[in-house]
């Protein structure tokens, strides 16, 4: 078969995340340094309704009323730049009433602040002790906000209006400096995490295959204390790897699966008693055409570049691992393909068998991404894992349902559901938990094989899940239907348009907190 064309600029995430060329200078200090162009501070609003200012950073050179002729009220979200000639430019951010003041909001109020402050390289924050937390958790969610805010996929533009963030300094008091700094410092791992997977995401599919993605990997995880072997399409004929095989049928290109590795590690480098064991399992169909059954051309297929969000997703939550020193073990599973159409494509009525000796009708070959997952549920369960979970963007159901602000959560076992929806606040990453109503298993039967790959018309996203998990054994499994979330069509908060990153610092903190 005819080869696709040489790609004509390789990916530029390929360099590791500490030798971006775009890494931004971090600080935290009692006050700001020279040779910061903008600077925000915290403006509650006005207390019962009153005008009183006294309550206003004098720096800001405006009273309440002033303020409030200028349509500036202190709501979260709200920012008012100042014109000023001199530097630097003061902008005014809601803090919001104190019965609003959630971790959340902190995490909002910084991304609106480095939105504010879009132009300017080099910005400095006093809004944190506005807020009642620990100083740890204010420095990593002013962090992550800011940082989140001003990503921008511009890799392929010749010229762009962007200015790069070179310098984000944070105020806080002089008690607080230690902790505030390694909460900033966990809050520049967990954006620059988030970011790598809005990268991978965001590259069109004729950048990033499932070859280029296996370098990536193992690019990144050479640096990031991985251990990483990736299987190519010989190796997945001898696993027996019968429904990555037959998605990638139709394809010029190879497909790949990806074996992720972290073990704790103590301070001199050796492997220390892991407080438990999870694998992850995500989905990397690089380009989805639906095979077969093919997409109609619509803006919705037009994202399906997407369609391997799951894995870069995982592969970007892993490389954040050693340095936030997780002591849990990780094992992840990518399972990376694309979904063509052609004369070698698999067929409806086509059975595959999968590398568990299951075997599946494929009644529609656009169902493509349960396929891959479950080659890879079967791999993880012979690991003997705690639990597994597996993370993919697989049901136009699972939109909708939960629309595009909140991924379904499925699972076997109530414990692990739970702690990805404990990271789920904590990262808001939004998550809710759909039934696997039991009763609508027999939808799945097929005539010649042990499964079919579709049920009804209804429920689509809990058949879906009922299908995978007849691959998970009696492990612990949960399921993230991310379908919905990853992508959004405007600036929203800390999410850039384009590719959200959604599951990424979701994972992250599952992994560091996860108990067996």
């Amino acid at each position: 078969m005819p080869s696709r064309p040489t790609k004509l600029i390789p990916p530029t995430f390929s360099r590791t995340p500490s030798l971006d060329a775009e890494a931004v200078e971090l600080s935290v200090a009692i006050e700001l340094p020279e040779g910061v162009e903008a600077i925000g501070l915290a403006v509650a609003p006005a207390a019962d309704g009153a005008g009183a200012g006294d309550d206003i950073p004098a720096a800001l050179g405006l009273d309440r009323a002033a303020l409030t002729r200028a349509g500036f009220t202190g709501e979260i979200g709200q920012t008012l730049v100042i014109p000023s000639q001199d530097a630097p430019t003061y902008i005014a951010v809601g803090a919001g009433a104190p019965e609003k003041r959630t971790p959340a909001a902190l995490r909002d109020i910084a991304a609106a602040f480095a939105r504010a402050a879009s132009s300017f390289a080099s910005i400095g924050l006093d809004v944190a002790r506005s807020f009642d937390l620990d100083p740890a958790s204010a420095g990593q969610l002013v962090v992550e906000g800011a940082l989140l805010a001003r990503y921008r996929y511009t890799e392929l533009k010749r010229e762009t209006k962007r200015t790069p963030l070179v310098a984000l300094h944070l105020v806080a008091g002089a008690e607080d400096l230690p902790e505030t700094a390694t909460g900033a410092h966990r809050g520049e791992v967990l954006a620059r995490a988030a970011n790598l997977a809005r990268d991978l995401a965001n590259t069109p599919p004729g950048h990033l295959t499932a070859t280029d993605l296996a370098e990536v990997a193992e690019t990144l995880g050479a640096a990031n204390g991985l251990d990483v072997e990736v299987f190519d399409k010989d190796a997945l004929i001898e696993l027996g790897l019968g429904g990555l095989l037959g998605v990638n049928a139709g394809s010029v290109e190879e497909p790949r699966m990806i074996k992720l590795r972290y073990t704790p590690k103590d301070d001199d480098g050796s492997p220390i008693e892991a407080a438990g064991h999870l694998a992850l399992v995500g989905k990397g169909i690089m380009y989805d055409s639906g095979g077969i059954s093919l997409k109609p051309s619509d803006p919705s297929h037009a994202a399906m570049k997407m369609d391997m969000t799951g894995a870069g997703a995982i592969l970007s939550a892993m490389t954040a691992l050693e340095e936030l020193r997780c002591t849990s073990s990780v094992t992840a599973f990518l399972m990376c393909t694309d979904n063509m159409p052609s004369g070698s494509a698999t067929m409806l009525g086509d059975v595959l068998t999968f590398r568990n000796g299951t075997t599946v009708e494929i009644k529609n070959t656009d169902a493509e991404g349960r396929l891959v997952l479950a080659d890879g549920l079967s791999l993880a369960v012979e690991e003997e894992p705690d639990a597994i979970v597996d993370i993919a963007t697989l049901t136009g159901a699972a939109i909708m349902a939960l629309g595009t602000k909140t991924a379904a959560v499925h699972g076997t076992d109530q414990g692990i559901v739970d702690q990805t929806l404990a990271s789920s606040k904590a990262t808001d990453e939004q998550l809710w938990q759909l039934p696997l109503e039991r009763s609508y298993r027999k939808q799945l039967d097929s005539d010649v094989a042990d499964l079919a790959n579709i049920g009804g018309r209804f429920a689509g996203s809990t058949l879906a899940a009922l299908f995978l998990a007849e691959f998970v054994g009696d492990i612990p499994w949960a399921h993230l239907d991310i379908a919905g979330t990853m992508l959004v069509e405007s600036d929203e908060s800390w999410r850039s348009k384009g590719a959200t990153g959604y599951g990424t610092r979701l994972l992250i903190d599952l992994a560091l907190n996860f108990r067996a």
